[in-house]
């Protein structure tokens, strides 16, 4: 049996205009700042009015740690999303908007896939509403303003050799992550080592997502450390004076997108920040909002529990006051098999020991949500692949875990196929059940909090620092960070920081390679291993085959 694309799928969708949308949540039309027919932005003035409103139930969906089989994380969160309100629920969802680097690279889009997606989906993948130029365009407004602090005599007395704002582009180019800059001469400026990383990697993407308003944005951004001065004391985006401009430009990036599902439930999709060097969530604005004009909400955070789900309950929730009802835990039986040692070839065979082999990854991500106080329900996403006996296998796995695996087909059915697990969910979000709590206090020194972590959530032995690393965390401490949560930069692909270690590894350290300070965003960065905040294209860019065919719609998204 052959399927549609997903592109294909997208461009089918019976979209109703945008403010019937708005209508189903109770946003006037007047509220609605439309970009076309199929998208807008909630104004300012509407998200104020609402804030006095009784919160909704929010839902958490989170994965095992990704591999190349697909756990569908997003496409999740869209088919609960409709399969809540075919039930009869007051239900929308809010995720991440799509970098169009991974998009033209290997990754593909973010707008979720089959019958459970976001529309209009090519606009969401591509350059959407400008949120990411705005923020590409803020930030390089920064970087060209100290450097022209610099030319015009360094007032600051900046040292040239500790700029530590780098540039960034939204798009994966390798050949930018170390460069030179200022070459050509006096009326060019001082020559030395700069370099780009990705939109999404941008301590002002994380700011956007954190930021509660402009106010706070404009703080916020104001409190960046861009450089250090000979006796290493930091230089501050407003000693700059960048940070009034910069949110000039930011303005209408900070209102959410609304957008719509395929059966056109309503959905925010804004921001994106990256889920390793950043907390990989959407906006705080968008989820709070959502909380106010629905019952339920489903939002997402990045890559596997171990990252995105620690960072949201850490991170985000901390920041925003949050505190989720409900997580619903992604799996496949594909990646179960994978991570029981089957080879991507093989993975279409039955094979139930192999998945019964590759359960202890699931199990480790059950017992650490669990240790937030958050009741937990497994989603088994569906592939038509899948047999009886390797779905069930799953499902006594869960159970022996005091857990609950229900088996959801949004993928082929949209809501249809979501409205079990659609009931599971909202019957213990309802239930009261949900006693969360960050994992350390605010009060813990730094490195306690890496070692939380590490020991906690990755069951690593013990955390590897040097004193150099040690002394620049005391030294942040006694600047007045010690309060801050840590934000842990590592591969997604394991617990521990080595990507092959697969399934639910013992016995591991984590060494820490370097910490960062994003005074603005409020974390410390811990880069554990080599992270890449400037991804590379593949040997075979996704970009090659994308193209507008005769009628002069898009072919090769995905």
């Amino acid at each position: 049996m052959s399927y549609k694309s997903d592109i294909e799928i997208a461009r089918e969708a019976n979209k109703k205009p945008i403010q019937e949308i708005g209508d189903k949540l109770g946003i006037p039309t007047e509220h609605l700042l439309p970009y076309g027919h199929d998208k807008a932005k909630v104004s300012q003035d509407y998200i104020n009015s609402v804030q006095g409103n009784k919160s909704g139930k929010l839902i958490l969906v989170t994965a095992i740690n990704p591999t190349p089989a697909g756990e569908g994380k997003t496409t999740t969160t869209v088919g609960l999303g409709d399969g809540l309100n075919r039930i009869g629920k007051n239900a929308m969802i809010c995720i991440r908007e799509a970098s169009l680097g991974p998009n033209f690279g290997m990754k593909g889009g973010a707008a979720g896939g089959g019958y459970a997606q976001v529309v209009p989906m090519e606009d969401m993948n591509l350059h959407f509403t400008g949120d990411f130029h705005a923020i590409t365009s803020a930030h390089s407004l920064l970087s060209a303003m100290i450097d022209n602090h610099i030319y015009w005599g360094n007032e600051l007395d900046i040292d040239t050799r500790r700029v530590v704002w780098r540039r960034v582009v939204d798009m994966n180019d390798r050949a930018l992550r170390q460069i030179t800059a200022s070459l050509g001469g006096v009326s060019n400026g001082f020559p030395r080592e700069a370099g780009f990383d990705i939109t999404v990697a941008s301590e002002v993407m994380a700011i956007l997502c954190l930021a509660k308003n402009l106010e706070d944005l404009e703080k916020r951004l104001g409190d960046m450390i861009v450089a250090y001065r000979r006796d290493r004391s930091p230089v501050f985006c407003r000693d700059i004076q960048a940070a009034g401009a910069m949110t000039v430009l930011l303005k209408d990036a900070m209102q959410p997108n609304l957008v719509q599902t395929l059966e056109n439930n309503p959905a925010f999709v804004h921001g994106g920040p990256f889920a390793n060097i950043a907390h990989g969530c959407n906006s705080v604005t968008a989820t709070t909002t959502a909380l106010k004009i629905a019952d339920y909400v489903v939002t997402e955070a990045g890559f596997g529990a171990d990252l995105g789900a620690e960072k949201f309950m850490n991170i985000k929730c901390r920041k925003a006051g949050l505190a989720p009802d409900c997580v619903v835990l992604v799996a496949t039986v594909r990646a179960m098999k994978m991570n029981g040692g089957v080879a991507k070839a093989d993975l279409g065979a039955e094979n139930v020991d192999a998945v019964k082999e590759g359960c202890s990854n699931l199990g480790r991500h059950i017992g650490n949500l669990k240790s937030f106080g958050v009741p937990v329900v497994v989603a088994i996403n569906h592939f038509v692949t899948d047999t009886d006996a390797e779905v069930q296998a799953v499902k006594d796995y869960v159970a022996s875990e005091g857990a609950e695996a229900i088996v959801s087909q949004h993928w082929e059915h949209g809501g249809a196929g979501a409205e079990d697990l659609a009931r599971r969910v909202a019957e213990v979000a309802d239930s009261g059940v949900s006693n969360f709590s960050p994992i350390y206090k605010d009060e813990l020194s730094l490195f306690e909090k890496i070692e939380r972590i590490a020991k906690s959530i990755y069951r690593a032995d013990d955390v590897i620092a040097d004193k150099k690393i040690r002394d620049q965390l005391k030294l942040w401490e006694d600047q007045g960070y010690g309060n801050l949560p840590v934000c842990m930069a590592k591969t997604q692909y394991s617990f521990s920081t080595d990507p092959s270690l697969r399934g639910a590894p013992t016995g591991h350290s984590v060494p820490v390679r370097e910490v960062r300070l994003s005074a603005g965003a409020g974390f410390v960065v811990v880069v554990c291993g080599e992270i890449m905040t400037m991804p590379g294209l593949p040997r075979t860019p996704a970009a090659e085959s994308i193209h507008l065919n005769d009628a002069g719609m898009i072919e090769g998204l995905f």
